[in-house]
């Protein structure tokens, strides 16, 4: 039992702490996307960006059994030379691994991946992206944050139902109640009533259809 912090109620804090704090920063600059409608508007431009990413994860999974696995993940991480701890790569890889399976499928490696460009905002980590080989992956990461970020009207690194349904209605769709109801909980994964950006980024994985790629067709 050693070891376990206070309070802490979820194994990924220090690493929620710091995301949340990545995106008030972005948040405190501000964000390009002007609407919801034209975050749905790039949808296909991402899902392109983020299937070609398959190729990074096939080179990652060594043992080609569809999830990457903690000591993948290591190597994965040391080959993009991006320098995390013990402790946060293990953060990384339990906020990351939704389903508890012990492995990163692909689209919870997209989420990753997103969290480390996002994380390690730093020289080191541009030369890891330049290393993924995948052109407008930055691009998209971004995006994404700044979709995040004109969801989260108050700045404070979380997406509440209300701030959905603000969104929404800013987009003018005139059922906006119930569609932003339901983009909600589609995102909220664990029912605590507000968004953190790792649940919006597996809402987004499903939203543009990253799932379908692969073979998990038997577990439905």
């Amino acid at each position: 039992m050693g070891g376990v912090v206070g309070k802490s109620e979820s194994p990924e804090t220090k690493l929620e702490a710091k995301m949340v704090e990545a995106m008030q920063h972005r948040a405190s600059k501000g964000t390009t996307i002007k609407s919801f409608n034209s975050i749905i508007l790039k949808f296909p431009k991402i899902d392109h960006t983020l299937r070609k990413c398959k190729a990074i994860f096939e080179q990652f999974d060594e043992d080609s059994n569809g999830a990457i696995d903690h000591e993948e993940l290591k190597k994965c991480l040391h080959k993009l030379q991006v320098c995390f701890t013990e402790e946060e790569i293990e953060d990384l890889f339990k906020a990351c691994d939704m389903n508890e399976d012990m492995g990163i499928k692909f689209n919870e490696f997209i989420v990753l991946l997103c969290l480390v460009y996002l994380l390690k905002d730093n020289a080191t980590e541009f030369e890891a992206k330049s290393r993924m080989g995948v052109p407008n992956l930055e691009a998209t990461f971004e995006t994404l944050a700044d979709a995040f970020v004109l969801l989260d009207k108050n700045k404070d690194g979380y997406v509440s139902k209300n701030e959905m349904v603000q969104a929404i209605n800013e987009s003018g769709e005139r059922s906006s109640g119930p569609i932003a109801t339901k983009r909600f909980e589609e995102m909220d994964w664990d029912k605590n009533g507000s968004v953190s950006f790792k649940e919006f980024l597996f809402a987004f994985t499903t939203w543009v259809g990253i799932e379908e790629v692969g073979d998990d067709d038997e577990h439905h």
